[in-house]
């Protein structure tokens, strides 16, 4: 018999009034992606760990609750935004080159991480530029 995966898991967090969380579509969307790409008990769409002989349909694929422990501790944390959009358990930040919203690393983070590189070079060559003009020849 096999040992079961799910066994050593925390149980899924909910809500007050005991319902799981939900996704809205976009975020399903984004989550059944993530499945597909980083989820090793996913094999085209099937669960392998649910599987009995019979193939059986991941069943956080097709529902819009929070319902799959591995999808939870295992999958959802490798997109901490998305986690932090369904759980509401970390501040997002809204990006104000791009307008994107992040989950910043620490409480001073401003941009994301893909503005935060070309913002951070022109601030440097715009403080270089003022040194060196306030040179005296």
């Amino acid at each position: 018999m096999r040992d079961n995966p799910y066994k050593w898991l925390p149980p899924l967090e909910r809500k007050p009034g005991g319902f799981l969380y939900r996704m809205t579509p976009a975020q399903r969307k984004q989550a059944n992606a993530l499945i597909r790409r980083e989820c090793c008990h996913c094999d085209d769409g099937n669960c392998i760990a649910l599987d009995d002989g019979d193939t059986c349909t991941c069943p956080q694929t097709i529902s819009f609750s929070v319902c799959c422990k591995w999808f939870r501790w295992s999958v959802l944390p490798q997109d901490g935004t998305l986690e932090a959009e369904i759980f509401r358990d970390k501040d997002l930040k809204r990006c104000p080159v791009c307008g994107g919203v992040f989950v910043p690393k620490s409480n001073r983070g401003k941009y994301c991480p893909d503005c935060a590189a070309s913002v951070h070079r022109r601030q440097k060559a715009e403080s270089e530029r003022k040194r060196r003009s306030s040179v005296d020849n």
